[in-house]
């Protein structure tokens, strides 16, 4: 029997701003979540039957009921979960830092519905994970507070444990404190994150993302003999990270962590993590994205296999790519004409949806956004329909069809990274005449007359030049011109603007704190990815 040769996957496996990921097995089959912090719905949910194929399956959290997102800051709302299945039903476990806290859901088919949340009070911290003991045990691990609240130095966090009642979603008996500080308290460890039970021969592996999800960014690993530990750091940590690597090499990824392990159906060991594709001194635009790459198991510990000390944009794996798919990763295109009778799965809102400001059937073949009073600088829900920025290098497209009423009124196409960081390039008028603007936040930039005639659709269009921006405008297919070029591309870095998002591209439609009937009419929008690294 002749052995075929492997396909192989791109990293990032889901690009754009997809962070902390976690994965499950459930049969044959495999699925990951991700935080989303302030965007709705929340909780992106993907599945795969080979680990090379991803396919987006909804939101585990999509019901206002069970999400109330009002009022929170973009980098806040829900932070790493974690998905397990046991038994015939999936749970996740996760938490939300505006007014929740720690809860968890179930569901017996992850598309869903999944349940409300059950809130886990005794859980005092953040990224909580369960883990299923094959004695009939679950616990939840988590991160904590120093001990008596305490800290030995900067960022000096814990990771607890309770047994877990998988029935009746509740604690049981004492907290256990199983790691203080981190691999090692006399180099003053921090914030040690992300843990992650795992069971092999015997012994019990907790891996956990240490030193701050950002340029120092790492995965470690424990091991003992029993749940409750003593637990033993790998002399080989960390098992993860770039931090060591020149910035200055070609193509960097960095801030690699936060990994989560599984196993495939072949016995390959396999860990998805979260990683940043930076360009100059570690700027990114597209977030903390989700890669993966193989794991090996040496002398009774897990390492990465990364072929070298770089995380490779690419790794053999044992699958074949469906040329059907909706791809995810790599240089794809993907172009949305509003054919379909609901909205497609990857477009997400900011913050909680309750009124539906939104239509694919007001205007058939078009997307069309009710004008809001609320703005994309505040901290309600405007009309704004998003999709991640996949790429260093490529454009946001989209056709609008806009009367505006006032000079309060516009459209167009948002490129945002939070409420203060944010370019807009947009339709309106200005004494009485169409035009086109470009606003950096809530500051004007660029303003030209529009000469186009009544009802007749503009085109705009966001190019990514890994450290620039252009924004085009055309009043014919595809005849681009040129309203700025040269933007600046830091400005909406994580580096730059803080917090733990990366950009979206959102069509998005405002009267700017005024009451409206306008509406907006996007016939097309499109994405497409021209990455270097790809090529």
């Amino acid at each position: 029997m002749i052995k075929m040769p492997a396909q192989s996957f791109q990293n990032p496996i889901l690009a754009g701003y997809y962070p902390d990921p976690s994965i499950c097995k459930a049969g044959e089959d495999y699925y990951i979540v991700n935080s989303s912090f302030a965007y709705y719905p929340g909780l992106p949910l993907f599945h795969s039957k080979d680990l090379l194929n991803w396919k987006q399956i909804g939101y585990a959290m999509n019901r206002p009921e069970q999400l109330n997102l009002d009022g929170a800051g973009v980098s806040r709302g829900l932070f790493a979960p974690s998905i397990s299945y046991h038994n015939g039903t999936f749970y996740i476990v996760c938490t939300e830092v505006s007014k929740l806290g720690n809860f968890v859901i179930t569901a017996k088919d992850p598309k869903g519905p999944w349940t409300n949340p059950v809130k886990l009070p005794q859980v005092n911290g953040i990224d909580p994970s369960l883990f299923f003991d094959d004695n009939g045990k679950t616990y939840i691990v988590f991160n904590s507070i120093p001990p008596n609240n305490v800290s030995m130095h900067d960022g000096h966090r814990t990771i607890r444990m309770f047994e877990f009642d998988p029935v009746n979603l509740k604690v049981i008996g004492e907290e256990k404190l199983l790691i203080n500080g981190g691999t090692d308290m006399a180099k003053k460890p921090v914030w040690i994150e992300g843990p992650h039970f795992i069971k092999k021969d015997g012994w019990y592996y907790l891996i956990c993302a240490e030193g701050g999800t950002g340029y120092n960014h790492s995965e470690v690993v424990f091991r003992s003999k029993s749940p409750e530990g003593p637990f033993v750091s790998y002399e080989k940590n960390p098992i993860l990270t770039q931090r060591q690597l020149d910035p200055k090499r070609k193509y960097p990824i960095t801030t690699a962590g936060h990994a989560d392990f599984v196993e495939g159906k072949d016995g390959k060991w396999w860990g998805i993590f979260l990683a940043c594709r930076a360009y100059g001194d570690d700027y990114y635009n597209t977030g903390r994205e989700t890669f993966m790459a193989p794991v090996v198991w040496k002398n009774g510990w897990p390492e990465f296999d990364l072929g070298g000390d770089e995380v490779k944009y690419s790794y053999p794996i044992n699958a074949k790519i469906d040329k059907k798919r909706e791809a995810f990763n790599g240089n794809y295109h993907f172009k949305d004409e509003f054919d379909q009778s609901s909205l497609n799965v990857r477009y997400q809102f900011l913050r909680t949806v309750r009124n539906e400001w939104y239509s694919l059937k007001n205007k058939p073949g078009s997307l069309s956004l009710q004008l809001q009073s609320e703005t994309a600088s505040g901290r309600g829900n405007p009309s704004f329909i998003s999709f991640h920025q996949p790429h260093l290098k490529g454009y946001a497209a989209t056709a609008l069809n806009f009367t505006p009423a006032s000079e309060n009124e516009k459209a167009g196409i948002l490129l945002f990274q939070n409420e203060k960081v944010h370019y807009y390039l947009c339709k309106s008028i200005k004494e009485g005449k169409e035009v086109v603007e470009l606003y950096k936040a809530d500051s004007l930039v660029k303003s030209i007359p529009l000469n186009i005639q009544a009802g007749k659709e503009i085109y705009f269009k966001i190019e990514a030049k890994t450290d620039e921006y252009a924004f085009y405008y055309a009043t014919q297919k595809d005849k681009w011109n040129v309203l700025m070029d040269h933007a600046d591309a830091k400005y909406l870095s994580t580096k730059s603007a803080g917090g733990f998002v990366g950009c979206v591209y959102a069509m998005y439609a405002t009267s700017n704190g005024k009451p409206s009937a306008s509406q907006a009419h996007y016939d097309w929008f499109e994405i497409k990815n021209n990455d270097d690294m790809y090529k």
